[in-house]
């Protein structure tokens, strides 16, 4: 196989640029893949950010015909929660270590369509469910500007991977927060769709919170990308309106006078960490001086409410998998066994012994005390939070129909260090803090209306501090179009952690 030099300017460059070098014949595919492999091998042992690497793979990839996409021939990394037939795919857990998927997602696939090459497989925390990356299997990835904080989740280690440059833009996929936590953590741009806009096939939950795109440096990568793999796939629940025009197009295109309404304090009423607000007041100046109307409100939401009802449809992501454990174990010979111990006595049985299979426990607190709260949920409980978030979702639709987009903070505080959200302690003050930290972003999975995450902003410390923006059900034009009229009124690809140095 033919061996190639590393692409010396693979990091001055996004993915759109690249490309183009690619299609014009003046780099490549291998030179890329090559510098994207440097990257990873110089900096991933400070970051670990790539849990599994295919460069074998990629090579190859890189040496064949590659298809006629519009990101042909450049590096990209999948996050551990995305099926690719063939491939481990642990979910951030040690149950689930040795587990290879029998399908390919539906993204995936239209990722590969689209030219793009992975080179692995990036750092989640465990099935997804927090806002830092910090898996027991795989250990914590560190935040390329700080590497004592975390770089976000759930697709922290998407976005650690990018803000290292080992890659341009990674897959991410958001199901409360978790393409625009990290993005906004690490200093990236972040885009969560809007529900249904691109496939969910093989799965698509009752509830329709999780979508999938990626987290990218440049506004123009995500614009790309999401005109090259947008629209559901037969068989999807959730269905996107069709899209006016071209998402690139619209990132381009200065969009005309907007009315903004911003805040800088969270749902019951307190103000929010002064970096968070700073960051907020800043980028509500430069909206204004950029010729939008501002103004300062918010939606009338109960905070406990909203919280609580969230919440319990958290619950179900541990006790939906704990389900299909129990129902494969039944399956097997000691399924009669198992049907006589009860679900929560069974579940506790096949984890234990597999803890002492592998010497780990087979989940970890925070999944179990979710499962466990789940376990006592009644059905009309789960209704009743449905409705609370579906009056929500009334609300904040009868507010953006007199304001174009809604800014608040992305996170409440600054990117929280390693180790600081403690799974054990008690679940309720957990919840109060992660509530704390992530109040916002929820809000646009439950509603299903697209939003971002826009890096304006970095504190004394230097850590970066992004500004959310949530917008109108199926309108990503809109927010696109000002997140390209952002970048160029205050440039952000300069700004980089001094780990891209090594």
């Amino acid at each position: 196989m033919t061996s190639f030099e590393a692409f010396p300017d693979y990091e001055e460059h996004d993915a759109v640029g690249l490309a183009d070098f690619v299609a014009r014949g003046e780099v490549h595919s291998g030179e890329l893949i090559e510098a994207a492999i440097q990257r990873i091998d110089g900096r991933d042992p400070r970051i670990n950010a790539v849990i599994r690497r295919r460069f074998a793979e990629a090579r190859r990839q890189a040496a064949a015909p590659l298809p006629d996409g519009p990101f042909a021939g450049v590096p990209f990394l999948i996050k551990d929660l995305a099926f690719e037939e063939g491939e481990q795919v642990a979910l951030g857990s040690v149950f689930f270590r040795d587990y290879r998927a029998d399908t390919t997602s539906a993204l995936v696939e239209r990722f590969r369509d689209a030219g793009l090459i992975s080179l692995g497989r990036t750092n989640t925390p465990e099935l997804g469910l927090l806002p830092t990356t910090e898996p027991t299997i795989y250990g914590p990835t560190a935040n390329p500007w700080d590497v004592a904080h975390s770089p976000g989740g759930s697709s922290g280690g998407a976005a650690a991977a990018v803000a290292a440059g080992m890659v341009p833009m990674a897959h991410a996929s958001d199901g409360g927060g978790s393409i625009r936590i990290p993005a906004s953590a690490c200093g990236l741009f972040g885009l969560k769709p809007t529900r249904g806009r691109t496939p969910q096939r093989p799965l698509s939950g009752p509830d329709g919170l999780p979508v999938g795109l990626c987290i990218s440096r440049s506004v123009r990568d995500s614009a790309h990308l999401l005109d090259a793999v947008h629209g559901a796939v037969r068989g999807d629940r959730w269905h996107a309106p069709a899209p006016v025009g071209s998402f690139a197009e619209a990132a381009r295109r200065h969009p005309a006078r907007l009315r903004i309404a911003y805040t800088i304090h969270d749902f019951s009423g307190s103000r929010v960490h002064p970096d968070a607000a700073e960051a907020v007041l800043s980028t509500a100046r430069l909206c204004e001086e950029l010729g939008h109307e501002v103004i300062e409100n918010r939606p009338a939401i109960n905070r406990d409410q909203m919280a609580a009802s969230f919440l319990l449809l958290w619950e179900a992501v541990p006790a939906s998998v704990f389900q299909l454990i129990l129902e494969q174990a039944n399956e097997q010979l000691a399924g009669r066994l198992l049907r006589k111990l009860g679900d929560w006595r069974a579940i506790r049985l096949i984890t234990r012994l597999d803890g002492r299979k592998s010497g780990r426990p087979a989940f970890e607190p925070f999944t179990w005390a979710l499962a466990k709260r789940a376990h006592s949920t009644r059905s009309g409980e789960l209704a009743m939070a449905y409705g609370q978030l579906q009056a929500i979702t009334y609300e904040v639709a009868d507010f953006l129909e007199n304001v174009d987009l809604f800014l608040s903070p992305t996170l409440g505080t600054p990117p929280v260090r390693t180790g600081e959200i403690d799974q054990t302690i008690a679940l309720d003050e957990l919840i109060d803090q992660l509530v704390e930290y992530v109040e916002f972003t929820p809000l646009a999975n439950f509603t299903g209306f697209p939003a971002m995450t826009v890096p304006l902003h970095w504190n004394e410390a230097g850590l970066p501090i992004g500004s959310h923006f949530l917008g109108r059900f199926g309108e990503e034009e809109t927010l696109l179009g000002l997140a390209g009229q952002l970048e160029t009124a205050r440039p952000w690809w300069e700004k980089r952690p001094e780990t891209r140095t090594g």
